[in-house]
């Protein structure tokens, strides 16, 4: 009898509080716009919302949403919401100063959160500690933003085997993650932000798997050693590989798929476009062997070409290869500037220099004949 009423006492509490917590309307945005405030808000280079004004425009999404949207939606692709869409992107535009472009961002933002809001109701109110379904009557909290009938039509959508079935199978690959995500709330494009202010870095973004590594980093300052492991390996893999290449170095570090539409590492709002990362197949073993055919007559003629300069020596008095030219280039007079290129892995700049063709300058107390490179630094 006891246990029954201090049962009964602990819900009557849970339901004030959450009535006393109330619903998420963004009273201080309207509030702004009825004075003429309209709130600016701020992209990254890779296209993620962030801060200021981040935060805020999310939850003005999620608030539209829950108002525009019904419960039982189950795609968001679904012509018949397109109405309503437009209803949110309108108010969306009434409160922020936001380009058109950012149109397709904030409707995806607006999918996410309505499955956000149906994961929770569903795991809130229809769920026991071990999971099991329960038949709840319809939350007081959300008696204004859903109906009876909305509520029992969501119940039954919940109990549909095929929708348990998927629903298991993905609670069971998310349940234990082998590097769980350790920052909240806080997406990967403001953890990119509040990472570049605080080394006041001129750079715009950051490698992935350096994302990815401080995004696992608990309150303790202190990664696992898993995670390091991973983030070394990705260490190794950024200096052999070229940075076109179509499957990026932290897919590859933790031997996994690329999935389509995504940047493994950047977070929400990042894609393949938005970062100009050109897919393709992989090479088969006749185009790979073509290639490698290719490279070898490549390097064939460059051997002959080096031999044939070889053939006229021009060399000085003294015995030190350092002031000594085993070719003679057509170098134009004067002090040129040159660069220093390396073809593998990959083509790049690796160095800068001057090329010194002029009567004496000296080098080792030795005058230098024209022609001889002074040096690269």
């Amino acid at each position: 009898m006891a246990d029954d009423q201090h049962e009964e006492v602990s819900k009557k509490v849970s339901a004030e509080e959450e009535i006393r917590r109330g619903i998420t309307i963004m009273r201080r945005v309207v509030q702004g716009r009825s004075r003429g405030i309209i709130l600016d808000v701020y992209w990254n280079n890779q296209g993620q919302l962030i801060e200021p004004n981040g935060h805020t425009l999310t939850s003005f999404i999620g608030a539209l949403v829950r108002n525009e949207i019904p419960i039982t939606c189950d795609d968001w692709r679904n012509k018949e919401l397109n109405e309503s869409k437009e209803k949110i992107w309108s108010e969306i535009k009434r409160c922020f100063n936001i380009e058109e472009e950012r149109r397709g961002f904030c409707m995806k933002l607006a999918g996410k959160l309505l499955r956000g809001f149906q994961t929770f109701l569903s795991s809130k109110f229809l769920k026991d500690a071990d999971g099991n379904f329960v038949d709840a009557e319809l939350p007081k909290k959300y008696e204004s933003l859903i109906s009876a009938e909305e509520w029992e039509a969501f119940k039954s959508k919940r109990q549909d085997p095929v929708f348990q079935r998927i629903s298991a199978t993905n609670r069971e690959r998310a349940s234990s993650p082998a590097y769980p995500y350790r920052k909240g709330r806080v997406g990967y494009g403001c953890l990119e932000q509040s990472m570049l202010q605080k080394e006041e870095s001129s750079e715009t973004s950051l490698p992935a798997h350096v994302l990815w590594k401080e995004a696992r980093v608990g309150k303790f300052g202190v990664p696992q050693e898993e995670v390091l492991h991973v983030y070394q390996k990705c260490e190794e893999l950024s200096q052999s590989l070229s940075p076109d290449d179509t499957k990026g170095i932290l897919s590859r570090a933790l031997d996994v798929p690329e999935y389509s539409g995504r940047v493994r590492g950047k977070g929400f709002g990042v894609t393949p476009t938005s970062l100009s990362i050109k897919k393709g197949k992989a090479p088969s073993n006749r185009e790979l062997h073509a290639r490698l055919e290719a490279m070898q007559a490549e390097l064939d003629a460059l051997r002959r070409e080096r031999e044939a300069s070889a053939s006229t020596v021009y060399r000085d008095a003294s015995d030190k290869d350092s002031i000594n030219c085993t070719f003679q280039p057509n170098i134009p007079e004067g002090i040129s500037h040159c660069q220093l290129y390396l073809s593998s892995p990959y083509y790049r700049m690796v160095g800068k220099g001057k090329v010194h063709n002029v009567s004496g300058v000296l080098l080792h107390t030795r005058e230098l004949p024209a022609g001889v490179f002074e040096g690269i630094s």
